[in-house]
């Protein structure tokens, strides 16, 4: 069915709610609109965040860095809830003027230090510990650019595909299809990359799978965007669903990808994490 007409006016103005899901919180602009103190904990970092794929990564990486014995990266997670605005709150918007989960509060030296948008976390991570990231030029350029395609390519599957998908007031053929094409488009560039190497940077495992994983994989299990597996049909992706699999026996992505999760069965939902002892019970499988 084609969309109906629309015309748009010379000058924008934001006069309405447009409806969707996040119509409530959604405003064309920054900053805080409430005053509201983040908690802190007694570790070296502090994570505000939600399990969506985008906070996920941070999770992944953190537990990832203490399953390798980098004991220095302990840190508190707290849940920020997205839907009720959490993320406008003053303490949230200084650590995050984007007001985007995931934000870091990184206070392991003498002066905290602020660290915002996923990719940019996942870097200071590595560097910060040596590790998930190759020092060797060629290797660590090659996990640079598949790290940074997952960066542009995200807001094509989420607010894109997934917006006009799931989440919009009305269905439209043309954003649909638009942003059903470039999902699939993006699923195909790494299928055909995983056919080639095991990891998307090469043999290592890096930071490039940890922002890739979180977003590529609700897709092949089903758990993403209603019954967007089928509709995309994603099993075609054989290597994505191989490089799927292999890293989601890790035990540190099993931890992490539960770490802020509010939603599905209780064992599977850890609100806060303070310490290792917080996954007892808890259902770590698929």
């Amino acid at each position: 069915m084609a969309d109906a007409t629309y015309t748009p006016p010379k000058v924008w103005t934001y006069d309405a709610e447009n409806g969707g899901r996040f119509a409530s919180i959604n405003r064309p602009t920054a900053g805080a609109r409430e005053e509201k103190e983040l908690p802190q904990g007694d570790h070296p970092f502090q994570l505000y965040s939600l399990a969506t794929p985008n906070g996920v990564k941070a999770t992944i990486m953190l537990e990832e860095l203490l399953e390798a014995g980098h004991s220095g990266a302990e840190y508190d997670a707290y849940t920020i809830n997205i839907g009720g605005g959490e993320q406008f709150g003053s303490g949230f918007v200084g650590i995050n003027p984007n007001s985007k989960i995931p934000a870091l509060l990184d206070k392991s030296g003498d002066t905290p230090i602020r660290v915002f948008e996923s990719g940019a976390i996942l870097v200071h991570l590595a560097e910060k510990f040596d590790a998930f990231l190759p020092k060797e030029p060629a290797a660590r350029a090659e996990t640079m650019s598949w790290l940074f395609w997952q960066v542009a390519s995200g807001p094509f599957i989420g607010g894109g595909f997934g917006h006009f998908y799931a989440y919009a007031p009305e269905k439209f053929e043309y954003a649909i299809n638009r942003y059903a094409m470039e999902t699939k488009r993006i699923f195909d560039v790494a299928d055909q990359r995983l056919g080639e190497s095991r990891f998307l940077a090469g043999d290592e495992y890096t930071i490039a799978d940890i922002a890739n994983w979180p977003w590529l994989a609700p897709f092949t299990t089903g758990h993403i965007y209603e019954d967007a597996k089928t509709f995309l049909s994603i099993d075609e992706y054989t290597n994505v669903k191989r490089w799927v699999d292999e890293i989601f026996e890790r035990p540190g992505v099993q931890r992490g990808r539960i770490v802020n999760k509010v939603w599905g069965d209780e064992d599977t939902q850890l609100a806060e994490r303070h310490s290792a002892t917080d996954f007892a019970g808890k259902n770590l499988t698929r």
